[in-house]
């Protein structure tokens, strides 16, 4: 079961840009930057007041992901729900949604895996166990 709204993801086209406009706007707090290869992105977590953080994802070249800003733009992707065994949930929820991930995968901050957002009211659901 989810433990907690662990982030909201959101896409952009200039992660830098993008960082300095919530710094400016919020006063967020860079918790990490770091590229993430097998998920083609380069992402960023930003802390904000009372342990809530926004993940911003700016696609590498050639990625997935770039073909997904090029065809929807910049805005919220997906939000993440934090849980303890993500091997599990996949398991108990393989029977009532489409997964994207059948197995959990390396993500930011631990393993992770994606739900089909069709299965979901259009939300695209990220699970999250950290390591």
């Amino acid at each position: 079961m989810a433990k907690r709204v662990d982030h909201i993801g959101i896409l952009v086209s200039n992660l830098d840009e993008a960082i300095k406009l919530y710094e400016d706007c919020f006063g967020v707090e860079i918790e990490k930057i770091e590229t993430v290869q097998e998920q083609g992105v380069k992402a960023a977590v930003l802390a904000l007041a009372q342990g809530a953080r926004l993940e911003l994802l700016e696609p590498l070249p050639g990625s997935n992901m770039a073909k997904v800003l090029e065809k929807r733009g910049e805005g919220l992707h997906h939000i993440t729900l934090e849980v303890d065994d993500v091997d599990k949930e996949l398991g108990r929820l393989s029977e009532r949604v489409e997964l994207i991930d059948k197995k959990p995968r390396r993500g930011l901050e631990g393993m992770v895996a994606f739900i089909h957002p069709k299965s979901l009211r259009g939300v695209l659901i990220e699970l999250c166990q950290k390591i």
